[in-house]
């Protein structure tokens, strides 16, 4: 194993790394494309070997996947085994965190500390077919969600789904929108940073970034933008107009855009991990992702005390009105 900056990529390597992707990475996390777009804002360093390639940024003596912390699928792509202390000895690194890996790396699962459930929606044949697949709870609420368009329409003026605007200024108009969820729920503000705002233009110029909007009249209702690589779509960045909540305009958008998948090529929507209320009803079915960290000694152990603690937390009876703040989706 070694470590070389991605820019030094040789397209046959690129090329190989494209090749390793097929079902198992099929994420746009794992797109050269993607690293590539954050490798401009951000050094991404590779740690490569034979049939290996794990994108990460190092800090000191720690290295973090590339695009963290707004990574939401993680890990190599290997068609192999591999050693994760080798892995430290290549970056040059204590230690290698990690909190959205894939949980398809048998090397890495002592080092694991937790696995969370990551839900998708299985699109493929459009709306229709989606129904079919979702629980009553989700076909319940595309239900309510036509209903709810149609209200808009009469009273807003004509519902208007644009399903990939290339325009920079809706892009900002989503930045904002969701810098105001974050001041509202005290949440970390993901854009203060300016970096991160960046990226997602640069995203949306590459074509990778798909960002899709829904306006009754003149009003914007909602907007999303995310990530498309082949026939997946990772939902990232939702937003909606607050005075508009009652109307569920989170749920009319999330409705076009299913019925728009067959048109995008999109069979799947990766929802990320979390425990959204809107995800829960929206799913048809979920993989998992794992939190954790390569290292040693007595890093290892203050990690797990630390672990368990957070665990403990989200056991306690505040925990359910913690979750609440950050669930609702309209």
């Amino acid at each position: 194993m070694r470590m070389v900056p991605f820019g030094s990529l040789s397209p046959s390597a690129l090329a190989e790394w494209e090749a390793i992707r097929g079902s198992t990475w099929d994420s746009p996390y794992f797109a050269p494309e993607y690293v590539a777009a954050v490798d401009a804002g951000r050094p991404v360093q590779v740690v490569v070997d034979d049939g290996f390639f794990l994108p990460v940024h190092v800090s000191g003596s720690t290295a973090v996947p590339a695009g963290s912390p707004g990574a939401d699928f993680q890990g190599p792509l290997t068609l192999t085994g591999f050693s994760p202390k080798a892995l430290l000895a290549a970056a040059g690194v204590r230690a290698f965190t990690f909190d959205h890996a894939l949980d398809v790396y048998p090397d890495l699962s002592p080092w694991v500390e937790e696995r969370r459930p990551s839900p998708f929606m299985d699109v493929t044949g459009g709306l229709d077919a989606y129904a079919k697949r979702a629980s009553k709870s989700g076909r319940d609420k595309m239900s309510e969600a036509r209903r709810l368009t149609n209200k808009a329409g009469r009273d807003l003026g004509e519902v208007a789904f644009v399903a990939a605007s290339t325009d920079p200024a809706d892009l900002d108009q989503v930045i904002a929108l969701k810098r105001e969820q974050y001041a509202l729920t005290g949440a970390r503000d993901h854009f203060a940073d300016p970096v991160q705002r960046e990226l997602l233009h640069r995203l949306l110029s590459s074509g990778l970034g798909l960002l899709s909007t829904v306006h009754a009249g003149p009003h914007l209702l909602a907007a999303h933008f995310g990530m498309r690589s082949g026939n997946v779509l990772h939902w990232w960045f939702p937003v909606y107009a607050r005075k508009f909540g009652p109307l569920s305009p989170g749920w009319i958008l999330l409705r076009e855009v299913v019925a728009t998948a067959p048109s995008l090529g999109v069979t799947r929507i990766d929802l990320g991990r979390g425990e959204d209320d809107y995800k829960r009803r929206a799913m048809t079915g979920e993989s998992t992702v794992c939190v954790g960290a390569v290292t040693a000694g007595l890093r290892t152990t203050a990690r797990k005390a630390s672990r368990a603690a957070i665990t403990a937390a989200k056991a306690s009876p505040l925990a359910p009105r913690l979750r609440s703040i950050v669930r609702k989706f309209r």
